[in-house]
Formats: C-alpha cells, sequence, structure tokens
C-alpha cells in the first residue's frame, strides 16, 4: 500500500513530467536549456536557494536554541511565529515583503534613502527565499536539540570548555545530522518557490526571472516541453543535492542509526 500510494502520488507525476521532456529528443531538450534565458533562470534559482539556505542554517540554529534553552516572555508567540510561513499562502508573503521592504515600504523607504534597494531585484528574491526556508530549519533542529540533555554542556563547562569549544565540540556533532535534513528541506523549498518571490523579484528576464516563473510563461505561450524541459533540469538537479545531502546526513550518523 505505501508503494501504491508512493507510486500514485509521486512517481507517476514525476514520470510524467520526464516523459513530456523527452518528446523533444535529446538534442531539442539540450537546445532547449541551453537558451540564455533558461540557463540564467536555472542559474538563478538553484543559486539563490544554496545561499538561503547557508544563510537559514545559522539563524535556524540560532533561534531553536533560543526557543528550546531560553525562556523569555513572548516565548510562546515567537515559537508560534516560526510557522508562520507555513500557515500564510506564499501570495499574501510576497505582498507582506513587498510592503516592508519596497522603496516605498515601512523598511524599504529608509533603506531607500541612503541608497539600498532590496526589492525587485537579486535581494528581493534572497530574502523571500530565507524567509520561506527559515521555519523547516527551525523546526528541524528543535526537537534535537529538546532531546540533547543540558547536563552534558555543563559537563564540559565544568571541565573547562569554553562556549565556543562547548558548541563546537558537543552540540554540533549532535546535531549535525539534522542540519544537514534541515539544509535540505529549507533549499528544496526555496528551490521551487513561486509566490512569495514574484512580488519582490522584479521578473526581468536575465535578471531576476526565476526558473518556475520562466515555466509558467512557457506554459502560457503554449509550450509545454519547453516547460516539461525546465521542470526536468530542476528535478534532475534537486535530486542530486538531495541524494548528496542524504549522504552526508548518515554519515553524521552515530554508527547505529545509519
Amino acid at each position: 500500500m505505501t508503494l501504491l500510494w508512493v507510486g500514485l502520488i509521486v512517481i507517476v507525476p514525476l514520470s510524467a513530467l520526464v516523459a513530456s521532456a523527452l518528446k523533444l529528443g535529446p538534442i531539442g531538450l539540450w537546445q532547449s536549456l541551453m537558451q540564455a534565458r533558461v540557463m540564467h533562470a536555472l542559474g538563478l534559482s538553484f543559486g539563490a536557494a544554496l545561499i538561503a539556505s547557508v544563510i537559514d542554517l545559522p539563524l535556524g540554529v540560532l533561534l531553536a536554541f533560543v526557543l528550546v534553552r531560553r525562556r523569555f516572555p513572548g516565548r510562546l508567540l515567537l515559537d508560534s511565529l516560526m510557522d508562520l510561513p507555513f500557515a500564510l499562502p506564499t501570495a499574501v508573503a510576497g505582498i507582506t515583503l513587498v510592503t516592508l521592504f519596497a522603496p516605498n515600504g515601512w523598511v524599504g523607504a529608509p533603506l531607500s534613502s541612503l541608497g539600498i534597494t532590496l526589492a525587485y531585484n537579486q535581494a528581493g528574491i534572497l530574502i523571500a527565499l530565507v524567509f520561506i526556508g527559515l521555519p523547516f530549519m527551525v523546526r528541524t533542529v528543535q526537537p534535537v536539540l529538546i532531546d540533547q540533555p543540558v547536563d552534558v554542556e555543563e559537563a564540559a563547562s565544568t571541565l573547562g570548555a569554553t562556549r565556543f569549544q562547548t558548541l563546537r565540540r558537543v552540540l554540533l556533532p549532535a546535531i549535525a545530522p539534522s542540519l544537514v535534513a534541515g539544509f535540505g528541506l529549507a533549499f528544496a523549498r526555496s528551490l521551487g518557490e513561486y509566490g512569495s518571490v514574484i512580488f519582490i523579484a522584479g521578473n526581468l528576464p536575465n535578471k531576476t526571472e526565476i526558473a518556475p516563473l520562466l515555466i509558467v510563461t512557457r506554459l502560457l505561450e503554449y509550450d509545454d516541453n519547453g516547460a516539461a524541459a525546465i521542470g526536468f533540469a530542476m528535478l534532475v538537479g534537486a535530486l542530486l543535492v538531495l541524494i548528496l545531502l542524504g549522504f552526508v546526513s548518515r554519515r553524521l550518523r552515530p554508527a547505529g542509526f545509519r
């Protein structure tokens, strides 16, 4: 039953995508993907997703540590806010980010007077991807920190370890597999993000056009196979990255849990 449901929900749609892309033939598929506009959109999507996930990594660990190890007024509210990107429709998230970071926005207006523009460029794409990827990092690391005994960190401190040494030798090895898993989830979510990005990106071809938007553009042009080709490239690239992260995560786990 599990294999049946996985086949119906995952394998069959992905197989249809691959079949549609292969209708172009090997040469046609290559030529479709080698177009300058397509290459730029794919590079921007993968690069921005990677950079945003790297930014989410320390932020997610910090927020998870604060939520687990500290007690302060408003902690439950902050904990609830971590799930907000999950609940918000992506279009609402995009409109919210534009309201904040547009040149006439609450945050964007003061920055614009200093010559700093965060909306309608690649910086805006990063902001949107960091926003939607951060909860995945926090929620992946948080349960591991809850299960991590505080006594171990206190023992390291009593033995003369500094805060940094405790972090590097005690805490990080324990949460390393969850860090890789959270990074993978944030990367995958950021790579396919559409709604929140298109409002703040500017959507200029060869400048701020992401691959999901180009797929929609190809569909509107009735170029279904061209859209499938871009989706096929994203599928292969994402699969390779996730396989690599899965391998790294298994290597970081204790021997009995691999």
